[in-house]
């Protein structure tokens, strides 16, 4: 199991993305969380097998319908993986 820290950036804030992230990592078996942050942009991290984060990330660059998505920039996290995704 691999964890990410990815910082999302654009109109990302007020258009469910954090809830929507959850539930896309729940369907993947993603765990880790989703958090707005002050600059506007949203923090997430995600742990799972490698094919689940690929496809999260792939996620990430599109968001949910009313977001727009400018850049997805994603490191290692070296962390213990939560149990589950939370919105922060």
């Amino acid at each position: 199991m691999r964890c990410l820290r990815c910082r999302v950036t654009g109109r990302v804030q007020g258009v469910f993305f954090r809830a929507t992230a959850r539930e896309e990592a729940q369907r993947l078996g993603i765990t880790g969380y989703a958090r707005n942050l002050p600059d506007g942009s949203v923090e997430v991290l995600a742990c799972g097998p490698e094919e689940a984060l690929a496809a999260f990330r792939d996620w990430l660059r599109r968001g949910p319908p009313t977001a727009q998505v400018h850049e997805v920039r994603c490191e290692e996290a070296p962390v213990t993986p939560p149990a589950q995704f939370r919105i922060r």
